[in-house]
């Protein structure tokens, strides 16, 4: 089965620490991106969840962002001095260099990430909690990329099907276009009172015939149809192989348009080339 690279997870947790949440999203890429936003008191969990990201996912740009809602009943705020004392420090270096420096804001300095901390649960438990409750976000937003692309595969489907029908139905019209462009020939010389030499129109006609032959071409795409049904199949990163797919498809339709000779042909062509532009436009957000 493919899966899609666009998905949304949330999932959260209450302790006696509080309240844990894992908000993420996934975003289709050409590699996989992480983006993480965590509390400067789970920065040691960086490493471990883009190891677990690389392990589980392929592609995508994928935010990670990590809350905690601290329960405040019964904690008391604590000041990490040395923390504050360094604030400080610094800011005066750089009010020195100022000529009308503005007064120092102690709000400002509490609010610096480390000065204002909480009687707050072991941080070991709480980077565990954290940890465990990001592996439940991460299979929540595999299961919701592995629903999507089942939808994109039986979109992708349902217009495979459509290229067999147009591809089935212009090979079954060819004899017809051919009879078709006969008969002009023939009432066109009958028009302008021109003697019609049969030999010299059967020349002409297989000239044409020869001209327009898309035979390959609609070979060829039964054949990328029936590989891209195999790469579906086989399910998997996919998303880069379906992309050369969808080129090369476009390439033989391209080539038919260049090939028509009759309106019916051209039409043909132009459906091909919106079926298979849909196409293109869904595998984009396949991993």
């Amino acid at each position: 089965m493919v899966h899609s690279m666009t998905a949304f997870a949330r999932v959260e947790s209450t302790g006696s620490y509080g309240t844990l949440s894992w908000e993420l999203r996934s975003v289709n890429h050409r590699y996989l991106e992480p983006h993480l936003r965590l509390p400067e008191a789970f920065r040691d969990l960086e490493g471990s969840v883009r190891e677990a990201l690389r392990q589980a996912l392929a592609r995508g740009k994928v935010e990670c962002t990590l809350r905690l809602a601290e329960e405040g009943s019964g904690k008391t705020l604590q000041i990490d001095r040395e923390r504050a004392a360094q604030v400080v420090a610094a800011a005066e270096a750089v009010a020195a260099l100022i000529q009308q420096p503005a007064a120092l804001n102690p709000l400002e300095v509490l609010a610096w990430p480390g000065v204002l901390v909480a009687d707050a649960a072991d941080p070991q438990a709480l980077n565990a909690a954290a940890l465990a409750l990001f592996e439940r976000a991460l299979d929540e937003l595999k299961n919701g990329r592995e629903r999507e692309g089942a939808a994109l595969a039986a979109l992708l489907e349902e217009r495979l099907a459509a290229i067999l029908a147009e591809v089935d139905n212009l090979r079954g019209l060819i004899p017809q276009m051919l009879a078709t462009q006969r008969q002009k020939i023939v009432d066109r010389c009958r028009e302008l009172q021109v003697e019609l030499d049969p030999q010299r129109l059967e020349q002409e006609l297989v000239l044409l015939a020869q001209k327009s032959d898309v035979a390959e071409e609609l070979d060829r795409l039964s054949t990328h149809v029936r590989e891209v049904r195999r790469v579906l199949k086989a399910g998997g990163a996919a998303g880069r192989r379906l992309d050369f797919l969808m080129q090369e498809l476009n390439r033989e339709a391209n080539t038919l348009g260049s090939k028509a000779f009759d309106t019916r042909s051209t039409q043909a062509a132009v459906n091909l080339k919106v079926l298979i532009e849909q196409m293109r436009e869904q595998v984009q957000n396949i991993e």
